[in-house]
């Protein structure tokens, strides 16, 4: 039994195991491994369900509902089984671990303060000119234009 306590202190030998990952194994249960239609259906299983959420998703981007949300969550749910869908999950997770990073910057964070100023005084301008043009009327219900 190795224990890695016959390692050196070289910093390449201590760096190379943590960047190898382990292969992409199959999540499913090991009677269904067993058999290879068995596992086939579920793969197929799997796929059509994680469609689903992810068309869920997609649908929600444009109705109310986390729609990212459930993307990533088909997108995990692909991962279980698929190996192409875990290397896209970790990379979405470390882009967006880069983006969060980004948005903490005191400099991004202080021009995205800036710009959404800008457009909150913007739409208030146009609200305020609305009002004292028109009142409180609907835009469809306006008679005279």
């Amino acid at each position: 039994m190795n224990t890695g306590s016959d390692r050196g202190t070289d910093e390449s030998a201590t760096s190379a195991p943590a960047a190898e990952e382990a292969p992409h194994v199959s999540k499913a249960p090991a009677f269904i491994k067993a058999n290879r239609s068995l596992h086939l259906s579920w793969q197929v299983g799997v796929f059509i369900v994680g469609l689903a959420v992810i068309g869920a998703g997609i649908a929600m981007l444009v109705l109310p509902g986390p729609g990212w949300v459930a993307i990533f969550a088909g997108l995990a749910i692909w991962a279980t089984e698929f190996a192409w869908a875990h290397l896209v999950l970790r990379w979405t997770k470390r882009k967006v671990s880069e983006a969060a990073q980004k948005a903490l910057d005191p400099k991004v964070r202080r021009r995205n303060i800036i710009l959404t100023s800008i457009g909150l005084v913007i739409a208030g301008a146009l609200i305020g000119f609305y009002l004292w043009k028109y009142g409180l009327a609907l835009p469809w219900n306006l008679k005279d234009q």
